[in-house]
């Protein structure tokens, strides 16, 4: 019998399973976050390091018997980030006198593409607080599209839907545009009732842009047309991110599953977006994922060692 370890890392919770080579769960846990470009790769190193060994105790496995260990973690989507991280846990281990096996560390989204299509092909779409869409061909290519960030990029996101929102309402209170619904529900939610308010909470109190997304989302719904005008132009952006992905994968049908909250939850603006993938992309096919990305990262560890061995 083999066993692997895939570990989902994100920016407040991190997943551990250890499984063996049928996928079959034999112990899971999971410990705080591991964003290590923000707390630092020593405090990350000891939590993946902590999860491991539990896991294989709890198991009763040596760390010697797993075969291979794949961290996808939130901060990983550049290879020398990732390589820092690594040879972080890898040094940690030696230093202890643990064992580890074959041990990588790749971005959040790779793991989460490969449990979602149980390492075949298709793409997903990510649009929570950023957005960014991976895919993988037919012959094992990965893909990307978007993924810029929110300084030039994150079309579609909460970021992004939030921001616009908050402009509308700036150029409402300055008299350069016209009331809109979502002035009343700042107010309501936020207190912001005036230009120097929403100065303050932005540039003062660091107000997330991205959780005024889900108000603009209810105005939309609630008929509010500039609101809708904003939910418009970002689903568009996706539609944007979805063709060109389906250039890069040269199918003439593309699976598609959604991550992240802001289409992943049954609002307006995720029902939008489906009904434009329905009319203007039929051969784009949305379905659930197959795995969640911690079991994506066990089918990476499972396709390494068949690679090396």
């Amino acid at each position: 019998m083999e066993y692997f370890i895939g570990i989902d890392g994100g920016g407040t919770k991190t997943k551990c399973v250890l499984c063996d080579q049928n996928l079959n769960i034999l112990y899971e846990n999971h410990s705080g976050p591991s964003n290590f470009l923000t707390i630092g790769t020593d405090i990350v190193s000891e939590t993946i390091l902590d999860l491991i060994e539990k896991s294989c105790k709890s198991a009763n496995i040596s760390t010697s018997l797993i075969k291979s260990i794949f961290l996808g973690t939130t901060g990983a989507g550049r290879e020398s980030d990732a390589q820092k991280l690594e040879n972080s846990v890898i040094n940690l281990a030696e230093s202890k006198k643990i064992k580890l096996n074959n041990f990588k560390v790749v971005s959040d989204a790779r793991i989460a593409l490969e449990g979602a299509f149980a390492g075949n092909s298709g793409s997903i779409l990510i649009a929570g607080t950023g957005s960014i869409m991976f895919g993988k061909d037919s012959k094992g290519n990965i893909h990307r599209v978007g993924g810029f960030g929110r300084l030039i990029g994150d079309e579609g996101s909460g970021l992004v839907i939030g921001s616009k929102g908050l402009q509308m309402v700036g150029k409402y209170y300055d008299g350069r545009g016209k009331y809109t619904s979502l002035v009343k529900l700042l107010e309501e939610n936020f207190e912001i009732s005036d230009q120097s308010n929403l100065i303050i909470k932005v540039y003062s109190n660091n107000l997330n842009l991205q959780d005024v997304a889900p108000l603009v989302i209810k105005s939309a719904e609630e008929g509010d047309g500039l609101c809708t005008n904003i939910l418009d132009e970002e689903s568009n952006e996706l539609l944007l991110h979805i063709a060109a992905m389906k250039n890069h994968l040269k199918n003439d049908e593309m699976k598609l599953v959604f991550i992240g909250g802001t289409i992943t939850s049954e609002n307006f603006y995720s029902k939008m977006l489906k009904e434009k993938i329905k009319m203007f992309m039929p051969n784009i096919k949305i379905q659930n994922a197959d795995y969640p990305p911690e079991i994506g990262a066990v089918i990476m560890a499972k396709k390494f060692v068949e690679n090396y061995e």
